[in-house]
């Protein structure tokens, strides 16, 4: 892996957001811009954020662009030598985020930039250890989905209810606490990553905040049926942990409406 420069900040960064990219030239500054927007919009103090893009070798000269965005953003990133996986994308991230609290999110607009602030400060004030943006509790949505994949996408996610009380965990949004993510081991190189890391690491104050999910606006969606088939492996392997290990410690959940996001 390669590392670009980063632009040093006057202090350890109080979030860093991973971001695995292929093919996203066309709306990357855009999405970074709005990134540090938003977390300049807190107040009184403005959130110290680090951006991590991980790119696998696209050939649209993501990766290039990225760098050039590195030179006036706190940004990092990492080439990587082609597609290896949206999961060992996050996890590269991790691994050389300098804040305490990391955060996932993907290229596309598809996760509103907008929405970071809010997440960061709930994270915060509910002293969580993982906040997953969903879409499946009130206040969420996904409007432009059709049928079928809104249809497995929900059946998703109640294969792993038994895991984990969170409604979303395929959600490719979410933040945790940095010691956490930096020392699970992760088995699956699919996207479910939020899920192997609330069964590995077995973080116990989990949080959901709703959110619209807007589909792509432009490239290709990640969904595919070998997707689908890693996931069953992942969820075998999931639920033969989760039963080697019964004596866990007790989990709180909570759940956050929109009025809570709007008064934060």
């Amino acid at each position: 892996m390669n590392y670009s420069s980063v632009v040093p900040s006057p202090s350890r960064a109080d979030l860093t957001v991973v971001i695995p990219t292929y093919n996203e030239r066309d709306r990357l500054a855009e999405l970074v811009g709005q990134l540090f927007a938003a977390a300049s919009s807190i107040a009184p103090t403005p959130l110290n954020l680090e951006v991590v893009i991980v790119d696998d070798n696209s050939p649209d000269g993501t990766g290039q662009l990225a760098d050039e965005l590195a030179r006036t953003h706190n940004l990092r990133v990492i080439h990587r030598s082609g597609k290896l996986g949206l999961g060992t994308a996050v996890v590269a991230g991790f691994h050389v985020a300098s804040a305490p609290v990391v955060g996932v999110m993907d290229a596309d607009f598809s996760h509103p930039p907008s929405l970071i602030s809010k997440l960061y400060l709930a994270f915060k004030k509910t002293n969580a250890d993982v906040l997953v943006a969903s879409r499946y509790i009130p206040g969420g949505s996904t409007p432009d989905w059709p049928f079928s994949r809104r249809l497995m996408s929900r059946v998703a996610c109640l294969l792993a209810r038994p895991l984990s009380p969170i409604r979303d965990a395929a959600s490719g949004f979410f933040l945790i606490r940095a010691d956490i993510a930096k020392t699970v081991s992760i088995k699956a190189g699919g996207f479910k990553i939020c899920l192997e890391l609330v069964v590995r690491g077995w973080p116990t104050r989990l949080a959901e905040l709703p959110y619209r999910f807007d589909d792509r606006e432009l490239g290709e969606s990640k969904m595919s049926k070998r997707e689908a088939a890693g996931y069953l492996i992942q969820l075998k392997d999931l639920y033969l942990l989760r039963w080697s290990k019964l004596n866990r410690p007790r989990r709180h959940y909570q759940r956050l409406s929109l009025a809570d996001v709007e008064r934060l």
